[in-house]
């Protein structure tokens, strides 16, 4: 696949208490063998995160960091990324954990699929080709697997990993997007982001990953996050009957 090494592409790390991850994850994206740059937005973490990112800085100019006051959710920290990325002229903006359960190789062929395969969005997809997710309770990949099921059911959307957080967006959907709409902050936040650019005539891709469950840390998954996305998915369709979305 060409290595488009102009494009300026930037890796969104939202943290929450990630110290024994965050030092690994960002030598292992600065190894790759495409330049990518980094924006971790960091909630006030007690574990001390941001100090582990600032003394990389040093090391990596190509290493940014936002810090917020407080843990104000998944969502709000996308939305801040994005509209960092939009300012600073990125042409791909990547969704990525920082805790290793998304690999980060996989970030060279997401961007492929916008780069060369005409993406406006590509998805990291665990369910286009199976069940791929490593290490999971067999409740929660049901629960995520049947969750991703009802979005297709509820909204007619033809993806199969709606609650994917391993993506890359194009700059021209982003700009387009209406980014102070976007209303929920947790789980939902990633259904209706991939709704809205469905809703957009967006061209969406699902590439196929294998999903791992985290080794170090605390996942922040909770089950008031599933509720919200159980009620979210029928107030975004009923919205989207009287809702303009502006077309790419």
């Amino acid at each position: 696949m060409p290595n488009n090494s102009n494009d300026r592409c930037l890796v969104l790390i939202p943290t929450y208490n990630e110290k024994e991850n965050i030092e690994n994850i960002i030598r292992y994206v600065f190894g790759l063998s495409q330049p990518f740059e980094i924006l971790v937005i960091d909630d006030a973490s007690p574990d001390g995160t941001a100090a582990i990112v600032k003394n990389l800085q040093a090391e990596y100019p190509q290493l940014h960091i936002m810090e917020r006051q407080g843990k104000q959710g998944l969502g709000t920290a996308y939305i801040a990324g994005f509209k960092w990325a939009l300012e600073h002229e990125y042409d791909y903006i990547f969704e990525m954990d920082a805790d290793f359960s998304h690999n980060p190789d996989d970030l060279i062929k997401l961007h492929d699929a916008c780069a060369n395969q005409g993406a406006d969005l590509a998805i990291g997809s665990r369910y286009v080709s199976g069940v791929n997710v490593v290490n999971w309770p067999i409740g929660r990949v049901l629960m995520s697997y049947y969750a991703s099921v009802y979005v297709r059911l509820v909204t007619g959307m033809n993806v199969h990993d709606s609650t994917a957080g391993f993506v890359c967006y194009t700059r021209r959907l982003l700009e387009k997007m209406e980014l102070d709409l976007i209303q929920f902050k947790g789980y939902a936040f990633q259904i209706e982001m991939k709704y809205t650019a469905c809703m957009m005539g967006a061209k969406i891709v699902e590439v196929p990953i294998i999903f791992t469950n985290r080794v170090l840390g605390t996942s922040k998954m909770s089950g008031g996050i599933f509720s919200e996305a159980f009620i979210g998915v029928i107030k975004l369709k009923i919205s989207s009957w009287t809702r303009k979305f502006p077309q790419l």
